[in-house]
């Protein structure tokens, strides 16, 4: 290895230090994560294996095959739009805080102090909805090993040991999260290879082109076709969830004002390959459709495997799922703490003390990992009584998380003439890529608050409520009130006279 190398990084980890000094904030993260790690976090937490996978069965009965295919490329399409408006401000702004500190500093306290509560509640639900969806594939696969039947009781039993495993984890600092998310690219792209290969060389049967391109399926009670379309999109914007872990990590990334918005850029678009090719593959390997969605296992893709390879090759894929799975929650469990710890460190959140402290040894802010681990063990709780709660968990997440990626991509365009762009920016096409990222974010966030299924009685019911819209009123209201208790004494982000966009000395080329 070069002697050069060591010394770029230290060059860049020390120009991005001063950065951010200048930003206002002094250095207690350790900068050991590089523009791969970086890039592999977000990427672990999109993770295809986990959101196309614990989805699936919602979507073969919102829309089907039809919505979910060309649903994911479209909601792709859109999503690139709103990373890349992301992007271009995280290179002007790469702090822990990220979506509320870029908030705070192009439109205001207000603004800033909104965003951070939707950004952290979007976190806390993507943790619950991950680590709950891969309590529901390991319930599937004990199911298959040992017959255990899975329950509501069981699975949330599961679901609290993950959530404990992933918090251990996060305890021993950045460098071997890092490490983790690196096995996580490769072991997420080696396993949707491998089980679209195997789906495609074994079954004797597959479906048709025009079945899985064209088939429509509604089973949600409501009649129109346009509003069935629209929620069967849930399946793709949940799974492109969580780039924003890029810009959280950013002061523990050298080259932070490219990388991070580097890392963002390219865990979006291979994701967008990746999940097409693994929906894909699932829908042409589907046996017998409604056998599926009613599989004893509670899982759809493990009735596919089991039809399709029988037990033996059903249990293997489903431990790739289930590892994969296991890499997201855990990177999601990272990018959650940071946002914790920053939103602690300007005050923000009860208790701020206790939760912007930083281990001295491992350099990670054990108290916050905590938070949030707690925190989406609560949010699961739901799902002990109702059927629709994990398709309410899921949509926690984008209802709390995609506006807070629209605000600071809004509040840039709103500002354009004094907003000045890091080295990794969109040029001349920074506003148009922006208003149709804005415009996205604003659909589906009043989708994913409508009612997913249609009670039976006509009458809202326990088991059928889409809790997510009380979810994302209760935090707002949370906010406003501690806004009013200390929230306007207490809250203080560092004021930057910097110009934004201003780049360390040393920063690489930022071209998309």
């Amino acid at each position: 290895m070069s002697p050069l190398g060591p010394i770029r990084r230290t060059a860049d980890a020390q120009a991005d230090d001063a950065y951010l000094r200048e930003l206002g904030y002094e250095p207690v993260l350790t900068r050991r994560m590089g523009s791969f790690g970086n890039f592999a976090i977000s990427f672990s937490v999109i993770s295809v294996l986990s959101g196309c996978m614990t989805l699936y069965g919602f979507g073969l009965g919102t829309g089907g095959p039809a919505v979910m295919m060309w649903g994911w490329l479209g909601v792709g399409l859109m999503v690139m739009s709103v990373g890349a408006g992301l992007a271009e401000v995280t290179s002007a702004y790469p702090t822990s805080g990220a979506l509320y500190f870029q908030a705070e500093q192009l439109g205001g306290r207000r603004w800033g102090w909104y965003t951070g509560w939707l950004n952290l509640l979007g976190l806390l639900g993507a943790i619950a909805g991950i680590d709950y969806g891969a309590a529901l594939f390991t319930g599937a696969f004990l199911n298959l090993q040992f017959g255990f039947v899975p329950t509501p009781g069981t699975i949330m039993v599961i679901y609290l040991c993950i959530l404990t495993l992933h918090a251990t984890l996060n305890l021993f600092g950045v460098r071997f999260v890092s490490i983790l998310n690196s096995i996580s690219v490769w072991w997420h792209l080696c396993g949707v290879a491998l089980i679209v290969g195997v789906l495609v060389v074994v079954p004797a049967h597959h479906r048709s082109a025009a079945f899985v391109f064209g088939a429509f399926v509604n089973s949600t009670g409501w009649s129109s076709s346009v509003y069935v379309v629209m929620i069967g999109l849930l399946l793709a914007q949940y799974t492109f969830c969580g780039y924003d872990a890029s810009a959280h990590l950013s002061e523990e990334t050298t080259n932070a004002q490219v990388s991070a918005a580097r890392g963002i850029m390219r865990a979006i678009g291979w994701s967008w390959v990746a999940g097409f090719v693994l929906l894909a593959g699932l829908t042409f390997a589907i046996q017998d459709y409604a056998a599926t969605r009613a599989t004893a296992s509670g899982v759809p893709p493990a009735q596919i495997f089991l039809d399709a390879l029988g037990a033996a090759g059903a249990k293997a894929l489903l431990l790739v799922v289930i590892a994969a799975q296991l890499f997201c929650g855990n990177a999601e469990t990272a990018a959650a703490s940071r946002m914790v710890f920053a939103f602690s460190r300007d005050g923000a959140l009860p208790g701020s003390g206790l939760w912007r402290r930083v281990h001295p040894r491992t350099g990670t802010p054990r108290n916050a990992v905590w938070l949030s681990a707690g925190s989406a063990a609560l949010l699961a709780l739901p799902s002990l009584y109702s059927s629709t709660a994990y398709a309410a968990i899921t949509s926690i997440n984008v209802i709390g998380i995609t506006p807070a990626y629209a605000i600071p991509i809004y509040l840039r365009i709103k500002h354009r003439d004094r907003f000045r762009p890091g080295p990794w920016n969109l040029g001349r096409w920074g506003v148009t890529v922006g208003c149709i990222a804005v415009t996205w974010v604003a659909l589906v966030t009043v989708l994913f608050c409508l009612p997913q299924t249609r009670p039976e009685t006509g009458l809202l019911s326990l088991t059928t409520f889409n809790y997510a819209p009380v979810a994302l009123l209760s935090v707002l209201a949370l906010a406003w009130i501690w806004w009013r208790i200390a929230g306007r004494r207490t809250y203080e982000v560092p004021a930057v006279g910097l110009p934004a966009g201003s780049p360390p000395a040393g920063s690489g080329n930022g071209a998309p």
